[in-house]
């Protein structure tokens, strides 16, 4: 059989090292949100989560609005923290605190240059402020220039001294206790989802003194998601979704956790919360979803949850709605490749394709990249080998121009071309490829990516069940029962191979949970239609 050059991606070309975690991708994609937006009128709203830091004004209102703008801040709508900040500073325009809020807000909005004039403005009040107001000041300050220089340790470490001296002086400063616990991570950008174990402490710490307070809760479930303790993650998760009832991050983190502890029917209406939350708040603000970040995160977790189910009509809606949204995001716009992958598992191979040109149409070589993966990962679907493989020439050749974003691709890629040599006579060649695809995807901790895990697995399975190997297709089979033992596709694959070695006893017991596990699927499933073909 003819063995088509396919490019192996080398370890030259990740010589950069992966990108950690919570470190903002390369060549980041910015769409700043209208001032108009930002600038918008904007009232005290309930059911947001409480926060409170004594500021320096002798306007009530105007502290009840920063307190607004902090508790949104804390659970990541930096819109509606950046109308309250500014609302705040109407009614008091020498509020410091009020720009210091915006300078995160207009960070996380995308504008560094506002981001760093609305800094100017806080230090400039400093003097007449507070020595408490002075303090954060100063912290943010310095974390700003951590997040310009994020490599360099000594930046970040200055951050965190500052933090620390602050509470020397006032060891009763919630804020910055949560402040210091998220300094913990190793990104000076980080929001909070990237909280490692040593935070922990710093968050309980924010809880003792202020007990139910939402961004602790918020805080302590990323940072349990993070160390593994589900638990524990759990405990917190709904404690924050209880505090915060109308943030549709509180649902969905919510979400996150019920999944990764097998309660996927709880996990998926957390999910379809946050996104009626989403939806109501678009219509009632009139504001377009693109300038929200978390509305296409959400749909990819809700499209997940609904093909895990066997739900694909409804998998579908929210996949493609979130490939619909523009984003400005360089990691929205890879996730989208999880469209087209949607589509290759249910056979659209020529819409699968499609879906890939938008991506390989973009500015970005590493969205280029995910876009010839896709597009070969449909190719081989469709069986056009040779094409296939030169999309995956054209990955790696994408990816010689951003090598320190290749990590964020190259499991993909990878498994494209374990498959590829598996159906070109290199067998061994493309085993090895996925067996290290099988264990790295198997290790991600990060939450989204240990849900797509289970897909990829499926994929590879399917992949060795079409090129004949079905040994592999065996060992892929159990790696997905390792991974996720409660999933309907789990025991599909794991029954089709027991059928195909004769085990029939083992083949009806697999496909018994296979009609358990999918027993709300569409009723039409192609996997359960030929269950019935099989005299079940």
């Amino acid at each position: 059989m003819k063995r088509w050059p396919v490019a192996v991606l080398l370890p030259l070309l990740m010589s950069g090292g992966p990108v950690p975690a919570q470190e903002p991708p390369p060549a980041q994609r910015v769409a700043a949100v209208p001032d108009e937006i930002v600038a918008r009128p904007v009232t005290l709203r309930s059911g947001i989560g409480q926060a409170h830091d004594a500021v320096s004004t002798t306007s009530a209102q105007a502290q009840a609005l920063y307190d607004q703008g902090l508790a949104y801040l804390h659970s990541h709508v930096w819109i509606e923290a950046a109308r309250s900040f500014n609302q705040a500073l109407r009614l008091d325009s020498s509020l410091a605190m009020g720009h210091l809020g915006m300078t995160v807000a207009y960070a996380e909005l995308h504008d560094r240059v506002k981001a760093r004039a609305a800094l100017d403005r806080a230090r400039a009040l400093a003097s007449t402020a507070s020595e408490h107001d002075r303090r954060h000041i100063e912290a943010r300050a310095l974390q700003m220039a951590a997040e310009d220089d994020p490599a360099e340790p000594s930046a970040l470490a200055a951050y965190r001294n500052a933090l620390d001296a602050a509470l020397a002086t006032h060891p009763a400063d919630v804020e910055l206790w949560l402040l210091r616990g998220i300094a913990q991570a190793p990104s000076p950008a980080d929001r909070g989802q990237g909280s490692v174990a040593t935070s922990i402490g710093f968050f309980e710490q924010a809880l003792s003194l202020a007990s139910g307070s939402a961004a602790a809760h918020h805080y302590l479930a990323h940072a349990y998601e993070n160390v593994g303790d589900a638990a524990l993650a759990l405990e917190h998760g709904a404690a924050y979704a209880a505090a915060a009832p109308v943030i549709p991050h509180a649902q969905h983190l919510h979400g996150h956790v019920l999944r990764r502890a097998g309660r996927i029917d709880d996990a998926l209406r957390a999910f379809e919360s946050a996104d009626r939350l989403e939806r109501a708040y678009f219509e009632a603000e009139k504001i377009p979803p693109q300038h929200d970040w978390h509305y296409e995160h959400n749909l990819d977790l809700l499209g997940a949850s609904y093909r895990y189910l066997g739900r694909m009509r409804e998998a579908e809606a929210a996949l493609k709605r979130g490939f619909d949204v523009p984003s400005s995001l360089l990691v929205q716009l890879l996730d989208k490749r999880e469209w087209p992958a949607f589509l290759v598992s249910r056979g659209r191979t020529e819409e699968a394709e499609a879906a890939a040109r938008v991506l390989i149409a973009d500015a970005s070589p590493l969205v280029r990249a995910a876009g010839h993966v896709a597009a070969g990962q449909a190719m081989l679907a469709a069986g056009r080998t040779q094409a296939a493989a030169g999309e995956a020439a054209a990955a790696v050749r994408e990816l010689g121009g951003a090598p320190r974003g290749a990590a964020l691709v190259a499991p993909a890629l990878e498994a494209l071309q374990g498959e590829l040599f598996l159906r070109t006579g290199q067998r061994e060649k493309g085993r090895a490829m996925l067996d290290e695809v099988a264990r790295r995807v198997r290790e991600e901790r990060d939450p989204e990516n240990w849900a797509r895990a289970l897909f990829m697995l499926e994929a590879i399975a399917k992949a060795a069940r079409d090129a004949g190997d079905w040994d592999f297709a065996g060992f892929a089979a159990r790696q997905m029962l390792a991974h996720d033992p409660g999933a309907g596709s789990t025991h599909y694959a794991l029954g089709l191979v027991a059928e195909h070695n004769g085990d029939v006893r083992t083949a009806q017991a697999e496909f018994a949970l296979v009609e358990k596990y999918w027993a709300n699927a569409d009723p039409d499933l192609p996997e359960l239609r030929a269950l019935q073909g099989k005299g079940r």
